[in-house]
């Protein structure tokens, strides 16, 4: 079994100059970290580095340093499972529908863009959005997502941490 952790929208430094204690340490145990986008500053993507092997996507509020290192979609094979990642775009309603147009044959979505975490299947394909560890605007509550992956499938939990 593998740990995956997925962030999004950690808005580094505009909204934040880090991220959360809670959300580092659970970084540092997993075996994959997906970012899906709008990291902002590319000292993100160096950070999380630090903390173990990672699988990113850039997003719409990323800086151009990021965007040309970081392509807007990707698939990642874990334990036979794969992942599309992405970060989304446009209006919160039927982000999900076009999340998922973005990718055939995978068995699971990773995006942001809107803030708010949120798990669905749809079309036998599970769509996870991490929420925002970092960022309040359009989103009550902090959050990110734990995806525990096996042979048998992804189990996914969204993880609050306020």
């Amino acid at each position: 079994m593998k740990r995956v952790v997925a962030i999004s929208d950690t808005h580094i430094p505009k909204v934040k100059e880090d991220l959360p204690p809670s959300l580092v340490e659970a970084l540092q145990g997993a075996d994959l970290i997906v970012h899906a986008g709008d990291l902002v500053d590319i000292s993100v993507l160096d950070r999380l580095r630090e903390l173990g092997t990672v699988v990113a996507v850039a997003g719409n509020m990323d800086y151009p340093s990021v965007r040309a290192v970081l392509p807007e979609t990707r698939v990642v094979e874990v334990e036979g499972k794969r992942i599309g990642v992405t970060h989304g775009s446009g209006p919160p309603l039927g982000i999900e529908r076009r999340v998922l147009s973005r990718f055939a044959g995978v068995d699971a979505v990773v995006f942001g863009h809107t803030h708010s975490a949120h798990l669905e299947e749809r079309k036998g394909v599970l769509l996870v959005n991490p929420g925002t560890p970092n960022d309040r605007r359009f989103s009550r509550r902090l959050s990110y997502a734990l995806l525990e992956v096996d042979e048998e499938g992804i189990r996914p939990e969204i993880v609050w941490l306020d």
